[in-house]
């Protein structure tokens, strides 16, 4: 049997053609993977997770340092919480964020493939 057969300009490829690996990478579920892409891909979110690379911060020295409202970089510190990439602590009045160690060792990562 052919693998390949060609009708006008279409070309058809039959299933045990496609090795099985292939055909259940292709099958596999993503979706935390792009969900993961998908908050990486605001800048403000990378800009968090470098600055907290550095050094554990409160909400208020992120304010200073972004010129975004403590809203808006609540909410961008939400998304990163729940992907599980910073976490915080309480010490006295202020919340501190840092990275977890998925956060870290992703951003690491991240960082050694754009150098």
């Amino acid at each position: 049997m052919k693998d390949k057969q060609k009708s006008d300009d279409m070309l058809i490829i039959f299933p045990d053609a496609v090795p099985e690996d292939i055909q259940q990478a292709m099958k596999e579920d993503v979706s935390d993977m792009t969900a993961l892409f998908k908050l990486l891909s605001d800048p403000v979110r990378i800009h968090i997770l470098k600055a907290l690379e550095i050094k554990e911060l409160c909400v208020c020295i992120l304010v200073e340092i972004t010129d975004y409202k403590y809203s808006a970089l609540s909410y961008h510190l939400k998304l990163l919480k729940d992907a599980n990439m910073v976490e915080s602590k309480r010490e006295r009045n202020y919340q501190i964020y840092y990275l977890t160690d998925f956060g870290r060792n992703l951003l690491e990562t991240i960082n050694s493939s754009f150098k």
